[in-house]
């Protein structure tokens, strides 16, 4: 094999691995947040070390965010996330956004109401039980996309 050809392949094999491309650039992530809260900072950190492009954004008007977007009240969380086309409500584990953006669902968002223990950035506990809900398009009703049950040891 040539040295041309070799160059050619090797990169060829490192950008397209598996037979499928991937993003160069890490998905850009807006979380609004309160200035004061610790564990939307938490959470922010995370998505930031798993390779979100974060940009935090202090607001006193979460109500008004949140109303833009959609979110249904019942399933309001602590601080709100953008990504590409798709809001993130609340303390939505890394897992259920890695989902979201690999199977693409026509919905608008996740969700994960109020501060459940053990979600990521209020403890990440092994003990954590909740659910994480997709809020569709229009007037489907909210499912459960994931649940976080404790881990069996």
């Amino acid at each position: 094999m040539h040295r041309r050809s070799f160059i050619a392949w090797a990169a060829s094999a490192l950008a397209f691995p598996g037979g499928r491309a991937f993003a160069v650039a890490p998905a850009k992530m807006t979380v609004y947040k309160d200035p004061n809260c610790g564990c939307c900072h938490e959470w922010s950190k995370a998505m930031a070390a798993a390779g979100f492009s974060v940009d935090a954004r202090d607001t006193d008007d979460l109500a008004a965010v949140k109303a833009r977007l959609g979110v249904p009240v019942d399933l309001e969380g602590c601080h709100t996330a953008v990504v590409e086309e798709y809001y993130l409500e609340g303390h939505v584990p890394l897992e259920a956004v890695q989902r979201l953006l690999r199977e693409r669902p026509p919905v608008r968002g996740l969700a994960v109401p109020g501060m459940p223990p053990g979600s990521l950035g209020m403890g990440d506990d092994q003990q954590a039980s909740f659910d994480v809900y997709a809020i569709p398009s229009g007037t489907a009703t909210p499912y459960v996309f994931m649940e976080v049950r404790p881990r069996k040891g």
